[in-house]
């Protein structure tokens, strides 16, 4: 009865849960985790994630081959896994 015509009563609006925020806690660990990691691995998942660049893209920019940044994408990404499971 309260509500305006064609509205939402002020009421209905307030207390909803917004999906974004269970993801805050996730996103501070992520943050906490890459921020540990040593400042080479922490540019080359930036640089794969953050920005989008392929493999030999982050190879070339590193001076490395492209299966080495593989490597060490996939050993930083089980690390990061590990760290978050283990807080988690």
């Amino acid at each position: 009865m309260d509500a305006p015509p064609g509205g939402a009563a002020p009421g209905e609006l307030l207390g909803v849960d917004d999906p974004a925020l269970a993801t805050v806690v996730d996103h501070q660990a992520l943050r906490a985790a890459l921020a540990r990691l040593p400042k080479r691995e922490r540019g080359i998942v930036a640089m794969r994630f953050f920005h989008d660049l392929t493999q030999s893209q982050i190879a070339a920019r590193v001076g490395c081959s492209q299966m080495h940044v593989s490597r060490l994408l996939s050993r930083t990404l089980g690390h990061l896994r590990h760290q978050l499971l283990a807080d988690g």
